[in-house]
């Protein structure tokens, strides 16, 4: 496919690269320490990718324009990221030098049509387009025109900064301001990262323990294992699909509908144990979830975490056996879904987190869940709960997707959802699976997970 329409020959080439430093002179130089929540996902280069059709002017030039002319005002607000990623020489620990050295801005051109890329998978169109930046470059803000008149706008940073729904703020606030050219009180973002600290005598419980592997190749499989067990897709979920699946995942009886993650969450777990069949007696899912609307007290932390830029991830987890998976109705799995993401007490579970991070920070650690070792599991991330404003004065993104990079041999799978930008109710997932699984929902009648095209994304010349 991708050597029919004519990705394999995409080219990027670099235009113009140069680093772009706060205005606002009054703001002093300054370290950034990490919170204990960064260092669990340590420095790994993730970005927000999004794909723009032609705007109606048809003028990169002016994009351009409207990134140079902004971006000063905007790193004001958000002036860790005009700084540098370094390691503390006497903890060994990142922390964020925020000396106004500079975001990167690179303008660059593709010699192809956005509809030529291959949007089956990550890796044919997106990671082809996005270019290499430093590993201590806060942010690298990369444009790329098409030559179809449509563009790419990178949002290149490390997940040291940022989670999920900190980097689509970052997103988000880049187009109120260039809209409205001033950032509202909700959206002016908190980067105190003071708000975690570990208690005097760092408590927590033994399961929590027993959620992480230090990350080590002893503990991994080996890399052509790695490889060979897991397919990348693209997929998109029409918005029909979801509300059919929403209203399959509900009891007709009145009570609490199921949520459209929670209804696509069972979906895939009944797939899951479909799969698995007679090969394993059980099966987990893992979800990734926010804490910034969990966390309730004290009530300070509340305030500080409704636009706090940095790390308040964490995941749950569900083992089932497969037969019971296979036979339970669907409104049953959801109730198990919801079940599981709602148990923990989160005030409690995050201070534990970070209690437990103050005693581990010397070596680097994975979620035990995710190695590929016990039970097969499948993690989901939703990004569809802070959904991302692309329109910075030319309409929404045709698609805004998340990247990270590979860190470690993995063999779970991984769903990740984002909301189609416009709002239409559509979704689109970046998917790693096991073969079977990949092929088991592209077979599925009706088939929910569709493979992304340029087509469905509105890319294609009129």
């Amino acid at each position: 496919m991708a050597g029919v329409n004519g990705s394999y020959d995409l080219h990027v080439r670099v235009v113009s690269r140069r680093l772009v430093k706060a205005s606002d002179s009054s703001i002093k130089p300054h370290v950034l320490a990490v919170s204990n929540l960064d260092l669990i996902p340590q420095t790994i280069q993730t970005s927000m990718f999004c794909i723009y059709p032609r705007p109606p002017n048809g003028d990169f030039n002016a994009v351009v324009e409207t990134f140079e002319a902004g971006l000063p005002s905007f790193l004001n607000h958000f002036f860790p990221f005009a700084g540098r990623i370094a390691t503390n020489p006497s903890s060994g620990l990142p922390e964020f030098h925020c000396n106004n050295q500079g975001a990167e801005l690179v303008v660059g051109e593709a010699g192809v049509a956005l509809a030529s890329l291959d949007y089956g998978t990550m890796t044919a169109s997106v990671r082809r387009v996005q270019q290499p930046y430093g590993e201590g470059m806060a942010l690298s803000l990369q444009l790329v025109s098409f030559a179809c008149g449509g563009f790419a706008v990178a949002w290149c940073t490390n997940h040291v900064l940022v989670d999920g729904s900190a980097l689509s703020m970052l997103v988000s606030a880049w187009s109120e301001l260039a809209r409205s050219g001033t950032l509202s009180a909700a959206s002016r973002p908190n980067h105190d990262r003071s708000v975690f600290r570990p208690r005097a005598t760092p408590s927590y419980s033994a399961s929590l323990n027993k959620a992480f592997t230090p990350l080590d190749a002893k503990r991994q499989v080996n890399v052509l294992t790695a490889e060979q067990s897991s397919v990348e897709r693209l997929y998109y979920i029409e918005a029909s699909d979801v509300a059919r699946l929403r209203e399959a995942a509900s009891w007709d009886d009145g009570g609490e509908r199921a949520t459209r993650f929670r209804a696509v969450s069972a979906y895939l777990w009944k797939a899951l144990a479909g799969v698995v069949g007679a090969a394993d007696a059980r099966c987990r899912m893992q979800w990734w979830v926010d804490g910034r609307r969990r966390l309730t007290e004290p009530p300070e932390l509340r305030a500080a975490m409704r636009s706090y830029i940095g790390n308040v991830t964490t995941s749950a987890i569900r083992e089932a056996g497969v037969d019971d998976v296979r036979r339970m109705a669907l409104p049953d799995v959801a109730a198990m879904v919801g079940e599981a993401t709602a148990a923990p007490a989160y005030d409690e579970h995050f201070q534990e987190l970070v209690d437990w991070v103050e005693e581990h920070k010397a070596d680097r650690y994975v979620e035990t869940a995710s190695l590929g070792l016990g039970s097969p599991t499948l993690s989901v991330t939703a990004f569809t709960s802070f959904p991302v404003d692309t329109d910075f004065g030319l309409g929404h993104a045709a698609m805004a997707m998340p990247t990270t990079s590979p860190t470690a041999r993995l063999c779970s799978g991984y769903v990740q959802i984002t909301a189609r930008p416009d709002g239409d109710g559509s979704w689109i997932a970046s998917a790693f699976l096991w073969p079977r699984l990949a092929a088991a929902l592209e077979s599925d009648e009706p088939c929910v997970f569709k493979p992304l095209t340029a087509e469905y994304l509105g890319l294609l010349a009129p």
